[in-house]
């Protein structure tokens, strides 16, 4: 039986990459706090802080067939390299489209120039860091998996999740009007949570490596939001707004509060077009295949209504301020 160690395992992607491999077969534990759950039914949850002294004694001792890595810290990087990569068959870094040095070069593959180290408390900088770091240990038996925007039910961020939901709650309350940013020349690129998950697995029980930019299909951003609307039965309004009328009445990018999720400035449009034949090529070759957009959607707005389409969110705006701001259009 394959074993599989997955250093966290009990937050969003960590969880699912577990449960993933558990629906190959294989044998799972999880190295982790505990403090954002459990791990999933059938895997075995070792609770340790990476940060303390010992963390690794439990799991250092034995081979593992696949070690699966999810953290940006360059400590516990380092760390769970020193502790497991001489007895790792095959070790699986998810690392981020967040390394890349420039965000305006459409369709840039895994070859882009990356960002200079220089404040690892930067999210990228880090992430890069841990691949240079993994790979000078691991060599041929590292995937680098460059994740895009995830998006799908669970999502705690809110950015994906909020178009849906927007319209959702909009349809409910007589189709009213739903502000959205400009759209021409924007994109949208979402990678399905648990698309991602399987075929890391799959792509970990191959033993392929390299680097890989782990992202969705890029769209217009204009056919992502007609998809939510769509999904969400919604027969209203888009009222498109510029980037200065929004920035002036404090509107920010991309997420976080006060915000309009997956909108970003003209000048990092290629965020959301980076190429993905590597990612494709691998995925032809172990017989898998990402979802349509309306799929996830369609999935996500499932999870969007057991929430609860009017709570509190760490991304996007409330519907009292979208509301607001629709009247100062005049």
């Amino acid at each position: 039986m394959t074993s599989v160690l997955v250093l966290g395992g009990t937050a969003w992607l960590g969880a699912r990459v577990a449960e993933a491999w558990l629906a190959r077969g294989a044998a799972v534990t999880c190295l982790a706090r505990g403090v954002s759950g459990d791990a999933p039914q059938g895997a075995q949850l070792v609770r340790a802080d990476r940060t303390a002294v010992g963390a690794y004694d439990a799991v250092a001792g034995r081979d593992w067939d696949e070690v699966v890595e999810l953290s940006y810290s360059p400590s516990l990087v380092n760390s769970g390299l020193e502790a497991l990569a001489s007895r790792a068959g095959h070790w699986t870094l998810v690392s981020t489209v967040s390394v890349y040095a420039s965000t305006s070069d459409a369709g840039a593959a895994e070859d882009a120039a990356l960002l200079p180290v220089e404040d690892t408390d930067d999210y990228g900088q880090a992430k890069v860091a841990a691949e240079r770091a993994t790979r000078s240990v691991l060599g041929d038996r590292l995937l680098v998996a460059r994740a895009g925007l995830i998006g799908g039910p669970g999502d705690g961020s809110d950015r994906f999740g909020y178009w849906v939901s927007r319209f959702a709650l909009a349809q409910q309350l007589d189709d009213g009007p739903v502000l959205v940013p400009a759209t021409t020349g924007r994109w949208g690129q979402v990678i399905d949570v648990d698309d991602l998950a399987v075929w890391l697995a799959a792509a970990g029980e191959a033993g392929q490596s390299g680097t890989v930019n782990a992202a969705g299909e890029s769209l217009a951003l204009q056919a992502v939001l007609q998809g939510a609307a769509h999904v969400a039965g919604y027969r209203g309004e888009m009222v498109g707004c510029s980037d200065d009328w929004l920035l002036e009445r404090g509107v920010g990018y991309w997420a976080g509060p006060r915000s309009l999720p997956l909108w970003v400035p003209m000048a990092d449009a290629a965020v959301a077009q980076r190429d993905t034949t590597a990612l494709q090529a691998s995925l032809t070759a172990l017989g898998l295949a990402l979802s349509p957009l309306a799929a996830t959607l369609e999935r996500t707005l499932a999870d969007e209504r057991s929430r609860g389409l009017d709570r509190s969110r760490r991304s996007g705006l409330t519907r009292k301020d979208e509301l607001e701001l629709l009247t100062q259009l005049g």
